[in-house]
């Protein structure tokens, strides 16, 4: 089974795209602050799934890195509702869609991490 089978893989290439489109009708100001980081942060999630996944023989380094797709994950919804509590991004249904979705894909991955470190108390 390749990464691109997984849930949460599949689910975070989704967000990527539409934070991307997002980010990209922000005001200029925002472009490339908020912008840049939030677009940085969400494709963050994606490889770092990735490169557990590569990394899934050692344990060690796949938790770490399903970690830090985890916290990749927190980051984005921090900058996705800066930039609505700051009115630079006003579109209401949009923000709820997407804060709704990244909430969903942080419980997943939390469940993946749960379940890979589970399995790796299992086989010490």
């Amino acid at each position: 089974m390749g990464y691109k089978k997984l849930d949460i893989w599949q689910r975070s290439r989704e967000l990527v795209i539409d934070i991307h489109k997002m980010s990209l009708n922000l005001p200029k100001f925002e472009l490339y602050e908020t912008g840049s980081q939030i677009r940085r942060s969400m494709k963050a999630v994606k490889a770092n799934i990735v490169e557990g996944y590569g990394r899934r023989h050692y344990k060690n380094d796949f938790i770490r890195f399903i970690i830090y797709a985890l916290a990749s994950t927190d980051e984005t919804i921090d900058h996705l509702e800066t930039l609505h509590e700051t009115g630079s991004r006003k579109d209401d249904t949009q923000f709820q869609q997407l804060h709704e979705r990244l909430n969903i894909l942080s419980k997943m991955i939390n469940n993946f991490l749960s379940s890979v470190q589970k399995n790796h108390k299992s086989t010490r």
